[in-house]
C-alpha cells in the first residue's frame, strides 16, 4: 500500500494537466476576501528534486515540464502555472517541481490554511520540514486522507478546494474513492472536489468517471487527457483523467483554450487527445 513514491514521477504530464487545473480553481477562490481551506488526502513529500536519483530514474520530467519550460509560445492561461513552478526555479534551471502542497501554498493568504495528509513515513517527515515554518496555517497529518476526509468538513469557513490523488495501486482504491466522495458530497455539498484518475486499459478505470456521475453532483466537469494510444491491459497508463465537483463556471473556457496545445507539446503518437465533458449550474 505504501510503496507508490510520487517523487518518481513528479513533474510529468499527468502533473501538468493536474497542477494547472489546481492552480485555476485556487486562483478562483481567492478572488473573494473569504478565507478558504485546501485539503489534499495525498500530499506526498511537497517539493522534489529533479535531478536526484529518483526523479532522475525516470526522466518523467524531462517528457513533462520540461517540454514547457523554456518555451516561449505558452497559451495564456498555462502562463500563471509556470511561473509557480519558477518559484521554485529563481536560478533559471528547472532542478525542482512543486508538487500540489507546494502549489497550493503560493495561493494561500494568512487567511487561507491547508490540511495536508501523508502516510509515507518519510514523506511525511518531509512534508512536515518543508511546512514547519508554516505550522499555524498548515496542518500536516500522518494518517489515510481518504479516511480523514470527512472529518474536516464542512470547513468553518464554508469554502474549500479537495484533491483526492491516490496512486490506484491496489482495485480497492477505486471503491474507497467512490465511498469517499459520496460522503463528502453528503457533509459538504456545496465544496469543490478535484479527483485525479488515470487512464488504463482496465475496467475500474474506465467506469470510475461513469459511477462518480451517479452521485448526483449537480455540477461537474471530466477531462481525460491522453497522451498515446490505449494501451493493452496491464501496459500502464496512457494519460490522466480529472472530475471536478463543483468547478468554476469559467474552467471550460480555461481549459479549451490550452488542452489542444498540451496535446501537440506532450503527445507521444496519433493517440494524444483529450475530452471534455461537464454541466456547470
Amino acid at each position: 500500500m505504501l510503496s507508490y513514491r510520487h517523487k518518481f514521477h513528479a513533474g510529468n504530464y499527468a502533473d501538468i494537466v493536474k497542477h494547472f487545473v489546481l492552480a485555476e480553481l485556487l486562483a478562483y477562490y481567492r478572488k473573494k476576501d473569504k478565507p478558504w481551506t485546501y485539503i489534499d488526502t495525498h500530499a506526498g513529500a511537497g517539493c522534489y528534486a529533479l535531478a536526484g536519483e529518483s526523479a532522475g530514474k525516470t526522466g518523467e520530467a524531462t517528457e513533462g515540464i520540461g517540454r514547457l519550460w523554456a518555451r516561449n509560445d505558452l497559451p495564456e492561461p498555462l502562463v500563471a502555472y509556470v511561473e509557480v513552478v519558477r518559484q521554485f526555479n529563481p536560478g533559471g534551471r528547472l532542478l525542482f517541481y512543486p508538487g500540489s502542497p507546494a502549489v497550493a501554498m503560493t495561493f494561500a493568504r494568512e487567511r487561507d490554511n491547508l490540511q495536508l495528509f501523508e502516510l509515507h513515513p518519510e514523506d511525511c517527515r518531509t512534508l512536515r520540514q518543508t511546512f514547519n515554518a508554516e505550522a499555524r496555517r498548515v496542518h500536516v497529518h500522518d494518517s489515510d486522507g481518504l479516511t480523514g476526509l470527512n472529518t474536516l468538513l464542512p470547513p468553518p469557513s464554508r469554502r474549500a478546494v479537495v484533491l483526492v490523488d491516490p496512486s490506484y495501486e491496489v482495485k480497492t482504491d477505486y471503491s474507497r474513492v467512490m465511498a469517499t466522495f459520496a460522503g463528502a458530497l453528503q457533509r459538504f455539498a456545496t465544496g469543490c472536489f478535484m479527483l485525479w484518475y488515470p487512464l488504463l486499459a482496465r475496467a475500474e478505470s474506465r467506469r470510475l468517471p461513469e459511477r462518480l456521475a451517479g452521485l448526483g453532483a449537480g455540477s461537474w466537469l471530466d477531462l481525460r487527457f491522453r497522451v498515446s494510444r490505449t494501451l493493452k491491459e496491464g501496459f500502464g497508463m496512457f494519460g490522466s483523467g480529472l472530475y471536478i465537483v463543483n468547478p468554476p463556471w469559467v474552467l471550460p473556457e480555461r481549459l479549451r483554450a490550452v488542452l489542444p496545445w498540451l496535446v501537440r507539446i506532450l503527445g507521444t503518437d496519433d493517440g494524444a487527445g483529450f475530452e471534455l465533458n461537464f454541466h456547470i449550474d
